[in-house]
């Protein structure tokens, strides 16, 4: 499907405004790049790459994964990522934070930096309450409060203290197991917990005037350590430099190897730019967006090797034209495919970068600006590579014939 007809454009012939364009996006990238931090922060790195929290959320109804985002505020537990996983019906989220794990900082300690901020949004009613929330209760807190209440009445029954806390230790194992694994992490009512074995009125009585059930439980929690980070970081270098080799060499036998060399100096130049604007507006880099940059990666060198394979076509039959001319010619050519192409795609990465959600917001960042930039690129870069390599082995070779 042809668009557009009879185009003769030079685009060679701006070559330069183009280079110059582009030395100014990195140019902004680079100082972006410096200004927040060079080796140290130039770019907002992830948790995938710096390190952080990872915490297993249940909640009693649909988990709203915007309210969650809201209620755990940034200058407190950092950079979130927030994704549910499981079924439907389990209702479980995983959370992933920069900051909650701060220095000198235990797991119980940041358990209840994040229950705190969780029960403000959804649990505003206990904020303040001196009732326990059981479904965020370890087992020696509910040890505790069955050893002081004593339901059972042991103490008067002549037992050792011995017998009192394994009779009691016995009771909390079975109510933490029966909310864990019966229940799957979480207790909707405290009456649930009469199919406890050992669980009777008095013990019953107990627990309400100590607990109640809370919307949310926190399930499981750990720290990904900067180790991680930097292996993470290391195999997406790897992945991006293995891509770019493998895309060299094929380029190189399919035409000849300065249009495989343009057509990656061309690849360097969308990625170094994209990571500039990444830089500029500091939106964090997780791995979803080493994907992304991994799909413009292919993206950007088929859109050049489609005008490559034209420029070989047009040499078998335009022998005596410039090269120049050929180029131009080529890329007229093609430029409707080129629209068609590129502007579909534009179409759907820009609704998901406008409707995807904060999730995919980096994802679709990328590649939105993968997309312009590497369309720009295959025309303003790649092209004035090969041409001006040709005319530059045409002088060398003309200087040694005179």
């Amino acid at each position: 499907m042809e668009i557009l007809k009879n185009v003769s454009i030079d685009w060679l012939g701006k070559k330069w405004y183009f280079i110059a364009l582009s030395w100014i996006l990195v140019g902004l990238g680079v100082a972006a790049w410096f200004y927040h931090g060079g080796i140290n922060g130039g770019l907002a790195l992830g948790i995938d790459f710096k390190g952080g929290t990872v915490v297993n959320l249940k909640v009693s109804q649909k988990p709203d994964v915007n309210r969650i985002r809201e209620a755990l505020k940034p200058e407190t537990v950092g950079a979130t990522v927030i994704q549910r996983y499981g079924s439907e019906s389990e209702n479980a989220v995983i959370v992933r934070m920069e900051k909650v794990f701060s220095s000198g900082q235990n797991v119980d300690e940041a358990s209840r930096t994040l229950e705190a901020l969780l029960r403000q949004e959804f649990d505003p009613d206990h904020v303040n309450t001196a009732l326990l929330d059981f479904n965020n209760v370890g087992l020696e807190t509910l040890l505790g409060v069955l050893m002081q209440a004593d339901p059972d009445r042991l103490a008067s029954q002549s037992k050792t203290s011995e017998e009192v806390q394994g009779h009691y230790r016995t009771l909390a194992q079975g109510m933490i197991q029966y909310r864990n694994m019966t229940a799957g992490g979480i207790v909707g009512t405290l009456d649930q917990l009469r199919k406890v074995n050992g669980v009777n009125d008095a013990v019953l009585g107990a627990m309400q005037k100590a607990f109640y059930t809370g919307p949310f439980a926190v399930v499981g929690n750990r720290s990904v350590g900067a180790v991680v980070g930097s292996d993470l970081r290391n195999r997406a270098a790897l992945a991006i430099g293995l891509s770019v080799i493998g895309m060299l060499v094929y380029i190189g036998f399919r035409f000849k190897p300065i249009y495989g060399v343009g057509a990656i100096f061309a690849l360097f130049h969308d990625v170094f730019i994209t990571l500039g604007l990444f830089a500029i507006t500091q939106k964090e880099i997780s791995l979803t967006v080493i994907a992304a940059l991994l799909t413009l990666v292919g993206y950007s060198v088929n859109d050049t090797i489609v005008i490559f394979d034209r420029v070989r076509e047009n040499l078998r039959t335009m022998r005596k034209d410039p090269l120049a001319k050929v180029i131009n010619l080529s890329v007229n050519q093609t430029l409707s495919r080129t629209i068609l192409t590129s502007g579909f795609t534009f179409l759907s990465v820009i609704s998901l970068l406008l409707f995807g959600g904060e999730v995919l917001n980096g994802f679709s960042f990328a590649l939105t600006v993968g997309i312009i930039i590497g369309t720009y690129s295959t025309v303003a870069i790649a092209s004035p590579i090969v041409e001006w390599w040709y005319r530059a082995a045409g002088n060398k070779a003309k200087r040694k014939a005179a």
